[in-house]
């Protein structure tokens, strides 16, 4: 299995957002970053297992 690593600005587009602030929020969550030097990159299998491990169901609810 290929491990693909992706700039902050690739990552952001992977994940469909458009703000690297929500991408600093993911970072803080836990997502984690690599880094050599100055430069940073995220793994694909990172990303996807961050957002797998923090998949929620929607939970309706009920007024009695």
């Amino acid at each position: 299995m290929a491990i693909e690593y992706l700039t902050f600005k690739e990552a952001m587009k992977y994940l469909g957002m458009k703000s690297p602030i929500t991408l600093r929020s993911y970072i803080a969550e836990g997502l984690p970053v690599i880094e050599v030097g100055k430069s940073k990159k995220i793994s694909k299998s990172d990303i996807d297992e961050f957002m797998s491990k923090h998949k929620r169901t929607a939970q309706h609810e009920t007024t009695v």
